[in-house]
């Protein structure tokens, strides 16, 4: 118990940590930090593709405990901000962390996936087994990290492959994309004052193109839609293209063709689901009922939800800029309460070195 109140106290004050401890080492009074880190650049390989990460490894005698980084949507690169809080939390607890740039993006070539998860997923997998081959990392304690899409990213890749020793699933919502990406743009709407006749427009776009993609109703009907929308001031909170592609090609029918909850309860490691309760982004109550629902065939699950954080675990950010789409990418979690249900729980699964 005196390890984990420990970890707790030291990892409240490191969701702003990383600029101070690049200010301080230009300082001609710093000390010598007792946490050294070593960051390699490294790659690997899932297929023809060839992915580019960086590993954060901190100088321990024995093998340690690894952590992949699966993405968000929004934050594709291992450079986002999103990521910086594990960066430095994490090896000071002895875990290495290892943050690529997904694919089509950064150093890991221009094609993307297209919208297939199970694509980014075995990328995530191919990233585990990468690790696993480093003789300074314990082969039977490497797992994924990943918030919102990631979230959904952990679990696929765990139900694939039995290398991933545990996941953390961070906002992960735990519906379909069509019914998360609705929750979405209303909430985005609302923040931004639009109208309920606005909302109203933007739902019936969202259904026709969703009813095309599902196969009952017309790419014309659907275009049409979006054609009366794409001029609108609030079309950019829907995160929608203006052409709709043809759902034979479409990586949007893919998403939403993907039940998280299916993956989910295919994941037999220990899995740790973190939610913000005012996240605006992912339906939490649905999402909680739903993992309610399958938590007796899964023992090995931990669900909490984090009174005031939002969708990317922050406390501080009004939400009229948490909600806009200029802000993409430049999350930054600091609630305390999730950094210490993360090294809590971290410690309990005996991945943090002594």
């Amino acid at each position: 118990m005196r390890l984990i109140a420990g970890l707790l106290a030291l990892v409240a004050g490191f969701a702003s940590f990383p600029s101070a401890v690049a200010a301080s080492q230009s300082l001609p009074w710093s000390a010598p930090a007792t946490t050294k880190v070593v960051t390699e650049e490294r790659g690997f390989e899932n297929g023809d593709t060839r992915l580019s990460g960086t590993l954060h490894m901190p100088a321990r005698r024995a093998p340690v405990a690894a952590v992949v980084v699966a993405h968000s949507a929004s934050s594709p690169l291992r450079s986002a901000s999103l990521y910086d809080h594990l960066k430095t939390a994490l090896p000071a607890l002895g875990i290495a962390v290892f943050a690529y740039d997904r694919r089509g993006s950064g150093q890991s070539g221009t094609k993307t996936a297209g919208g297939d998860f199970t694509l980014l997923a075995d990328d995530a997998i191919a990233a585990v087994q990468s690790l696993k081959a480093d003789p300074r990392i314990d082969p039977k304690r490497v797992g994924i990290w990943g918030l919102s899409q990631g979230g959904w990213i952990g679990p696929l890749a765990a139900s694939r492959s039995p290398d991933i020793a545990f996941v953390i699933a961070v906002s992960a919502p735990v519906v379909t994309a069509d019914v998360q990406m609705l929750f979405s743009s209303t909430n985005h709407l609302v923040a931004n004052g639009h109208s309920r006749a606005e909302i109203d427009q933007m739902t019936a776009t969202r259904k026709a193109v969703d009813d095309y993609m599902r196969g009952s109703g017309s790419r014309e009907a659907a275009q049409k839609m979006i054609d009366a929308a794409k001029a609108q001031p609030w079309f950019k909170y829907t995160y929608m293209g203006e052409t709709v592609r043809d759902r034979a090609v479409s990586g949007w029918r893919r998403e939403i063709e993907n039940d998280p909850l299916k993956n989910l309860s295919a994941v037999t490691v220990p899995t740790l689901v973190l939610y913000g309760a005012d996240d605006a982004v992912v339906p939490v109550a649905i999402s909680l009922d739903r993992l309610q629902a399958i938590a007796a065939q899964m023992p090995n699950m931990e669900v909490h939800s984090i009174a005031g954080a939002d969708h990317a675990m922050a406390m501080s950010v009004d939400r009229t800029i948490s909600l806009d789409p200029k802000h993409d990418g430049t999350e930054r979690p600091d609630s305390e309460e999730y950094l210490a249900l993360l090294a809590s729980w971290l410690a309990r699964q005996g991945l943090v070195a002594n």
